[in-house]
């Protein structure tokens, strides 16, 4: 009997460019992709498309003036970089804001948190095919952002703490506003997880798919929702609580697979963890004022002092002209923060002038982003889209 010999047809190995113009790249990222059929071979990222040079330009700004260019890094929670740059700013000056000022800041945090993650697990969802989820939580994303505009003047680019304390107070029922708008992401998550959590195509798609060792994570420095759903109980909220965070009652959310559907899962009881934050920043207020005495030098006067008034418009200038103003004693200062995709820091030089000798930025997003390569090898190349949109890859603070 003769035997047959079935050959396996070669396939010629493809060199394929992902972005930096495909949709699911949410930014200006490139990946170049080398496959085998539908196989990843080897994936090599390219970043630098968005370099815009924000730590350079830290040491021609002084500290409040720097606040402004935090709000351009992660853009879509531009509150929870201004308050990190603010707290090392006070750490190395050794400034001490009320406890107001701090729940108010947590509370702007938690807001940006569960803003954040709405549009991150929406954004995934549409990559993926589900446009109904994305659209429930950028609904009342849009409604966080009437918050946002209520307490800032604006929506994105809030540039809202100062070192010393914040442009403003909130307004007034501000707490009542809040507590609708929580009341609607209580909802939206219960029909998202409704929609998502048992959707067979969802499942397919994210089980078991870019899964992130507990090892891996500790070896690549991954932080933040990536390393929680790889099993790692390190939430700096936590671990290292800045700004009053120890006053709160809240639960660290954790995974076991570490693939793109804990990941999912993880950002979405965190909104819930954050909602119960927010309350409970709102039931606990203290009264108070927002910035240190002025008398200090490092604040800056009201905007309503600064328009009505000759005194306030002086002052106003004596902080802001060049030679005077705040001026930081020599040193160095760090401040790790929870920010929504992980650890956020900045790390100050002074040399003793009103503007910093070298400013430094830990970025989640970048030190996330190593594994990814690791991550992608030996996926489909329908993959790609599911394990990138489970980062949150923000090209602006990847960059910097």
């Amino acid at each position: 009997m003769n035997r047959v010999t079935i050959e396996t047809p070669e396939t010629d190995r493809m060199v394929l460019n992902f972005g930096p113009h495909h949709p699911a790249t949410h930014g200006t990222l490139r990946i170049i992709l080398e496959l085998e059929g539908e196989t990843i071979t080897k994936a090599t990222p390219e970043i630098g498309y968005l370099h815009s040079g924000f730590e350079k330009l830290g040491e021609d700004l002084d500290y409040n003036q720097y606040i402004t260019i935090t709000d351009r890094m992660n853009y879509l929670s531009p509150l929870c970089n201004n308050v990190a740059f603010s707290l090392v700013a006070e750490k190395l000056i050794g400034l001490e804001v009320s406890k107001r000022t701090e729940y108010i800041r947590v509370l702007m945090c938690e807001l940006s948190r569960i803003a954040d993650h709405l549009l991150n697990v929406g954004m995934l969802a549409v990559d993926l095919g589900a446009m109904t989820a994305f659209l429930y939580g950028f609904r009342v994303r849009e409604d966080i952002y009437d918050l946002f505009e209520a307490a800032t003047g604006t929506r994105l680019t809030t540039s809202y703490t100062l070192v010393g304390g914040l442009i403003r107070d909130i307004p007034d029922g501000y707490d009542k506003a809040v507590l609708q708008v929580l009341k609607e992401v209580d909802e939206v998550t219960n029909d998202i997880e409704t929609l998502l959590n048992k959707n067979k195509i969802w499942l397919d798609r994210t089980k078991g798919i870019g899964i992130i060792s507990k090892d891996d994570a500790y070896s690549y420095g991954i932080s933040g929702p990536l390393a929680r759903a790889a099993g790692i109980d390190w939430d700096l909220r936590e671990k290292e609580p800045y700004s009053s965070y120890e006053d709160f009652d809240f639960d660290v959310v954790i995974a076991l697979n570490g693939d793109v559907f804990d990941r999912y899962l993880v950002r979405m009881e965190e909104i819930r963890q954050s909602v119960k934050i927010c309350r409970e920043v709102l039931e606990k207020m203290p009264p108070g004022e927002v910035n240190v005495d002025p008398d200090l030098g490092f604040s800056l006067p009201p905007k309503d002092e600064v328009y009505n008034s000759i005194e306030g418009l002086i002052y106003h200038f004596e902080v802001t002209m060049p030679n005077r103003g705040m001026t930081p004693p020599v040193g160095e200062a760090y401040v790790p923060t929870e920010s929504p995709n992980g650890e956020l820091g900045f790390y100050i030089v002074s040399d003793g002038t009103r503007t910093p000798y070298r400013v430094r930025t830990r970025p989640p997003s970048f030190i996330n982003y190593s594994i990814f390569s690791k991550l992608a090898e030996g996926h489909m190349l329908s993959d790609v889209p599911a394990i990138l949109g489970s980062f949150n890859i923000i090209a602006g603070e990847l960059d910097r």
